[in-house]
């Protein structure tokens, strides 16, 4: 009890004793006086009860919010989230008890509703944005140059205008890269270990994702490294694939490789079937496609590097800059081979490339 209501309540309590020990006119006063007491305890507990929800709903809204902008599709929403908000932990920051998270999500072909999420999230005035893949982290980054941005993309943020450089990022932004872009010539190489005589190979790639000019780029290096041909296919979330994937046929490419966007994730059983119904090796940007049956992957820790994009958002909330925080390089790395879809092609792992994988699917 509130001392101002012991104030008003024990003279109440007091008097409710002492009125038999007087006159009947002064019982009527008195019983006059605690009715009015009464009811100003009621009001005052009333009133205090009724702010309660209040403060509650105050205390809420002091957490700081972050913004999270994603266009990874939904069956891998969970992992990534639950990844970043380990990396919220790390720095004692926890969704719901004391910092918030406004989630917003745009489908693989779906970006041109990027830039007016981010513009969203930043005029509720979120404390940070975060953004990942490659077309969030530019819609972030056009969309404000003060609050501070902390991406987790697969290219060269500084190649992307996002940042400076690696180790001083300047401006607003920092985060993590999981250099999908900058594996492609180890993928090509991987696929020529498990296809010693592919004279050809197509690249499939996203025709509305602004690093497939630079995954072309990087390619097609490594395939004149390797002397063999190299066939760039752009798709949008419309195309037909099965009439790209008979076109492949045609033009006798030996191999496949896909390039590293959102909108695969989305494609990928339709991927793997054709793969599999035209007996073509194809290598993938990660496990998980390797896990539904494809025949090979080799990848960073997706995973890992939200995780540390995660916990450079908490440092941020406690203070730091993006300007000052250099954007971290992936150290996890991962081979994935599926045994059952190699000998289902024809094809014979290289013993080196079972010791080296780090995970076989039998």
């Amino acid at each position: 009890m509130s001392a101002v209501a012991e104030r008003i309540w024990l003279p109440i309590m007091q008097a409710q004793f002492a009125i038999d020990d007087v006159d009947s006119k002064l019982k009527s006063d008195i019983r006059d006086s605690i009715r009015m007491r009464r009811r100003e305890f009621i009001l005052l507990v009333g009133s205090s009860a009724a702010t309660w929800p209040f403060a509650a709903h105050a205390q809420q809204s002091r957490m700081p919010v972050i913004g999270y902008l994603s266009s990874f599709p939904p069956d891998t929403r969970q992992k990534f989230t639950q990844a970043f908000q380990q990396g919220l932990h790390a720095t004692d920051f926890i969704v719901g008890q004391n910092v918030t998270v406004e989630y917003r999500w745009a489908e693989a072909g779906q970006y041109d509703r990027l830039p007016a999420m981010a513009a969203d999230l930043v005029d509720r005035g979120v404390a940070v944005l975060f953004a990942s893949p490659i077309n969030p982290a530019i819609a972030a980054k056009r969309a404000t140059s003060t609050t501070p941005i902390v991406f987790a993309i697969g290219s060269d943020p500084v190649e992307m205008q996002l940042i400076a450089s690696f180790n001083r990022p300047g401006g607003n932004a920092t985060g993590a890269t999981f250099l999908s872009v900058e594996l492609g010539r180890k993928r090509l190489e991987l696929l020529r270990d498990l296809v010693p005589k592919m004279a050809s190979v197509a690249f499939l790639v996203n025709a509305n994702n602004p690093t497939t000019p630079m995954q072309a780029k990087e390619l097609q290096a490594a395939a004149t490294a390797l002397g063999c041909q190299l066939h760039v296919v752009n798709i949008t979330a419309q195309s037909d694939l099965g009439k790209i994937f008979a076109t492949l046929v045609q033009q006798r490419d030996g191999a496949l490789a896909i390039g590293a966007d959102p909108i695969f994730w989305d494609l990928r059983d339709q991927l793997i079937a054709l793969a599999a119904r035209h007996s073509l090796p194809a290598i993938y940007f990660a496990r998980e496609f390797v896990a539904a049956g494809g025949l090979i992957s080799y990848n960073s820790d997706f995973s890992d590097s939200i995780r540390q994009a995660g916990t450079y958002v908490g440092r941020i909330l406690k203070g730091e800059k993006p300007a000052d925080l250099p954007v971290l390089q992936p150290t996890k790395f991962e081979l994935v081979v599926n045994l059952k879809t190699a000998k289902a092609l024809g094809i014979v792992v290289p013993q080196t490339l079972l010791v080296t994988a780090d995970e076989v699917i039998e």
